[in-house]
């Protein structure tokens, strides 16, 4: 098998899934009373960019609880995604949290010319209230551009831990999307966010993702996510 027939079947597979749970969901849609399984892995495809053949292109991949004993969901890990509904930062979120949020922010902060007006973004792993206030107009624009991205999710309610199904997953479905040190395929066209991203990663491979995008990938992987695929239900 070469990488494009592999890169084909898990497209087919994704297509798979999303008929299995009923059609994609959108954050900002979503909230902790849908039926979410307590593990998984996520999927975000951009809104209008698609491949040849018609499906949308993946533009994130991610999980959560790969270290041992972490007691995070998949619905906690989304959330931090979606951004903040109510309160003082309603609208917003917080970047420091979440690493799609800061490096959607970080891309759009260069692309605007935004880097005197947001100085600390990314800084710490947490800031002031008087600084959080400062970067509200920003996390607004990240939660309005990460609220307008197809997602899908897979059920895969496994222990935590780097070894878990999720973890490979994970790791293999971003080292196979990517084009960071492969002959590209699928490449992206028209004028994608992260091409602004101060991280190399990002703009390579064609993906809001830093880890494993110059890995190789293991084949073996699709089997499993394809028995993921048929014990995955709509929320």
């Amino acid at each position: 098998m070469t990488r494009d027939t592999d890169l084909d079947r898990f497209y087919d597979l994704l297509a798979d899934l999303e008929a299995a749970v009923d059609g994609m969901q959108y954050l900002r849609d979503c909230d902790g009373y849908m039926d979410w399984p307590e593990r998984g892995v996520y999927f975000f495809f951009s809104p209008e960019e698609a491949r040849a053949g018609g499906q949308r292109r993946l533009t994130r991949i991610g999980t959560h609880a790969v270290s041992s004993g972490s007691g995070t969901s998949l619905w906690d890990r989304l959330r931090t995604h979606r951004g903040i509904n109510s309160g003082t930062f309603a609208g917003g979120g917080n970047h420091r949290g979440s690493v799609f949020r800061k490096r959607v922010g970080e891309a759009m902060r260069t692309r605007d010319g935004l880097a005197e007006v947001y100085p600390e973004w990314g800084e710490g792993s947490s800031a002031d209230r008087e600084i959080r206030l400062k970067e509200t107009g920003l996390e607004r624009r990240v939660t309005e551009y990460i609220g307008d991205l197809p997602c899908l999710w897979l059920d895969v309610n496994d222990e935590p831990g780097p070894e878990s199904d999720r973890a490979y997953i994970e790791r293999n479905a971003i080292a196979l999307v990517s084009n960071y040190r492969t002959d590209p395929l699928d490449r992206r066209t028209g004028d994608w966010l992260g091409m602004y991203s101060p991280a190399p990663a990002i703009r390579r491979s064609g993906l809001w993702n830093i880890n494993h995008v110059d890995e190789s990938y293991d084949p073996a992987f699709l089997d499993l996510f394809e028995e993921r695929v048929a014990e995955t239900t709509p929320l």
